[in-house]
């Protein structure tokens, strides 16, 4: 069962869109939940075909928009709010996060009957991997930890970096998204949520905090995030397990828009891998 679009209600907050793929046999399975990365979208390329290849291994796949991605619940896919991208930061993703598990895992949630609360694993890409790792340090719920290509700091993405007095003395600073062409801003709450909660955003910490099983997965030549930083995770996060994949790019040779009905190689090994550590 495919359900598109979804939207989580929430009390003073955005609402969150959320895909659900699953095989509805009123089995309870392992829960998987993607986050997705920096400019990025639940609907990018070919993540459709990722959650179909996991729901028909029988895992209930959750994919969604963080609440201020620059995406809508009429347009989920792109930036078309480019407002809400502006007050976005990471403090709002790990409660975009939060609030996600909470409605899967509800006594109330009409999936229950084909949920095993007791078996939830985050995957994250790029930068949702740095907030999985996180969401996975401090929360007992998390039972399983997998990363694509994720980022081992957020002090020095050039999102949270830069020329601070310009930033702070105009308020924004923007971003080229080399695909849409839009300037994407930031507000300088970025980096001051940053800097308020840097204790509990340093991901070289909870990589050492982590109790549970922990998958890295990383092409060898990643352009936008170095290998280095893998071999960083890897290194605070001993009983990981590292895999390298040679010949591939930070989306695994994937791209959008994805209009092929399989994967490309390195995704699809990326995805087979990843199957085979939750089970």
């Amino acid at each position: 069962m495919e359900l598109k679009n979804q939207k989580l209600e929430r009390k003073n907050q955005k609402p969150i869109v959320f895909d659900t793929f699953y095989n509805n046999n009123n089995q309870p399975k392992p829960l998987v939940i993607f986050c997705h990365g920096y400019k990025g979208f639940k609907d990018w390329g070919a993540w459709d075909l990722v959650a179909k290849t996991f729901a028909n291994q029988d895992l209930f796949f959750v994919k969604f928009n963080f609440s201020h991605n620059g995406g809508t619940v009429n347009q989920p896919i792109d930036f078309p709010d480019l407002d809400a991208f502006a007050e976005n930061n990471y403090s709002k993703e790990l409660q975009d996060l939060d609030d996600i598990i909470n409605h899967f895992t509800s006594n109330n949630s009409i999936y229950k009957n084909n949920i095993d609360f007791q078996n939830i694993t985050l995957i994250g890409h790029s930068r949702g991997g740095g907030i999985a790792i996180i969401k996975a340090s401090e929360d007992p719920r998390i039972t399983k930890l997998i990363t694509w290509a994720s980022v081992c700091a957020f002090g020095k993405r050039t999102s949270t970096t830069g020329d601070l007095e310009q930033w702070k003395k105009d308020g924004v600073k923007y971003v080229l998204n080399s695909r849409t062409k839009q300037n994407m801003p930031h507000n300088f709450q970025f980096y001051l949520d940053y800097i308020n909660n840097k204790a509990r955003l340093d991901i070289e910490d909870c990589c050492k905090r982590l109790t549970v099983p922990y998958l890295i997965i990383h092409g060898i030549d990643d352009p936008s995030v170095s290998f280095e930083e893998a071999k960083s995770l890897h290194l605070w996060n001993p009983e990981s397990t590292l895999l390298a994949l040679p010949d591939t790019n930070h989306v695994f040779n994937a791209k959008h828009p994805w209009i092929d009905n399989y994967l490309p190689k390195s995704l699809e090994v990326v995805v087979l891998k990843s199957i085979a550590f939750i089970a």
